[in-house]
């Protein structure tokens, strides 16, 4: 059997103000299908302005709901190629 390297780049994408990161976040896999996802941040008043924080809290949030998101998508290919429900993957 001969193996063949595969990777993924996922992409993510900032949008901030003084309160508000949101972050989207894109994949797209060798099967063609594409996951999007987002994520949210919110800068409390009394905290100092530091986007590079709020970048990693709306990304980490962007890339848990694509975890989310790519773990429901195997977990239906497995049923579908199974023609059965399988235990959730989590």
């Amino acid at each position: 059997m001969t193996q063949h390297p595969v990777g993924w780049h996922v992409e993510l994408e900032f949008e901030e103000d003084n309160h508000h990161t949101r972050a989207a976040a894109l994949v797209r896999l060798p099967d063609g299908s594409e996951v999007r996802s987002r994520g949210y941040a919110s800068r409390h008043p009394s905290d100092s302005n530091q986007p590079k924080v709020g970048e990693e809290v709306a990304g980490a949030r962007a890339l848990n709901d694509m975890a989310t998101k790519l773990l429901t998508k195997a977990h239906d290919e497995i049923d579908e190629a199974s023609g059965r429900t399988s235990h959730p993957l989590t």
